[in-house]
């Protein structure tokens, strides 16, 4: 079987040699063709993860439609923002019958607030779509760690499809059909993770990272519920799941922008030391026009948001959070029990 993975960076070079240790024969293709693996290096994944030899049924090809030509699944790997226009380009005359197309970016487009799937149905409507996320990074993927994975489509018959030619002994694979659910949880995650590297890079301590992840989880979920994704969904793998890895480990870019502007760095410096997309930067813009669009409150995001975009300090916002009004943990369970009972209208 033929696979295509568009997207050479950290995340497609490692699903792409993935797949090649599954035994598919596979095309990674990168819109610049002189940062694609191989290019300085032939005998090593250089630039992306240079300590690591050139895997068999690994083939680099720079040309988009030949990349794609014939391919059985094409796997969509790169930035949120340059989705669309590669939807654009794709040259779907050359797509295979029965191809399907895997969506392995996490993340929101702007200026739409579009989740990536929305994007790919609008550009692509005519091909069956399958969102692959959880908690995973690039490094524990490529070095053969064990990690677990949601296949998520609209029909069934796809997410095992696609489940069955990614699942392995490394990786295990579940099934879902909510769509919208998996692309939020992706998307808000990274923002969150934003949050939690604030607090670690203010020294706020191990407590306030754990409260943090928790009241992160209720806003996912509120948020997430208000534009259609179902609440087991935000307590799983692709909700839950992937917050708590983002927002712990050192490995997430997200947390490492945060963790850079707690310790007083601007986001141009932060961004520039860490020379890669982080999504969450995009992703909470978008994230407060839908939160203020729906009234649904999400007093973390919001302040992430003015942190990156509206220049506030992060310990003032670190103080806006713990200052805000008292109220219930769980609003809906805070109503008084009724103390009239035994009565015969209770019986």
């Amino acid at each position: 079987m033929v696979w295509a993975v568009l997207g050479a960076g950290h995340w497609g070079t490692a699903l792409a040699v993935y797949l090649g240790r599954q035994g598919q024969v596979v095309r990674l293709w990168g819109r610049n063709p002189q940062h694609l693996p191989g290019g300085s290096d032939a005998s090593s994944l250089s630039p992306v993860f240079p300590q690591l030899p050139w895997p068999a049924g690994l083939l680099v090809e720079p040309d988009l439609a030949a990349a794609v030509a014939g391919a059985e699944g094409v796997v969509l790997a790169v930035p949120s923002h340059a989705l669309r226009g590669l939807l654009a380009r794709l040259p779907c005359q050359g797509l295979a019958n029965g191809v399907v197309l895997v969506l392995a970016a996490k993340g929101l487009e702007l200026p739409s607030a579009l989740r990536l799937d929305q994007v790919v149905q609008a550009e692509c409507p005519h091909w069956p779509l399958v969102v692959l996320s959880g908690p995973s990074f690039a490094h524990d993927l490529v070095l053969g760690k064990p990690l677990a994975m949601t296949a998520a489509s609209r029909d069934m018959a796809q997410a095992r499809r696609v489940a069955e030619v990614f699942a392995s002994d490394q990786m295990r694979v579940y099934r879902s059909d909510d769509v919208a659910g998996v692309c939020l949880g992706g998307a808000i995650k990274n923002v969150l993770a934003i949050a939690a590297g604030v607090s670690d890079g203010l020294d706020n301590g191990d407590s306030a990272r754990a409260a943090l992840i928790t009241r992160g989880i209720a806003e996912l979920h509120r948020l997430g519920t208000a534009l259609g994704g179902r609440t087991e969904t935000f307590m799983g793998l692709t909700g839950t799941g992937d917050l708590i890895l983002t927002a712990s480990s050192d490995l997430s870019r997200n947390r490492r922008v945060g963790l850079g502007l707690g310790r007083g760095l601007t986001l141009e410096k932060v961004l520039a030391d860490l020379g890669q997309e982080a999504e969450g930067v995009r992703s909470a813009q978008a994230l407060f026009l839908l939160a203020q669009r729906l009234g649904v409150d999400m007093p973390i995001t919001e302040q992430v948001y003015r942190v990156l975009y509206a220049g506030a300090d992060v310990r003032q916002a670190t103080e806006q959070l713990m200052r805000r009004a008292a109220r219930a943990e769980h609003p809906a369970a805070s109503i008084p029990a009724r103390q009239d009972l035994g009565t015969e209208e209770d019986a």
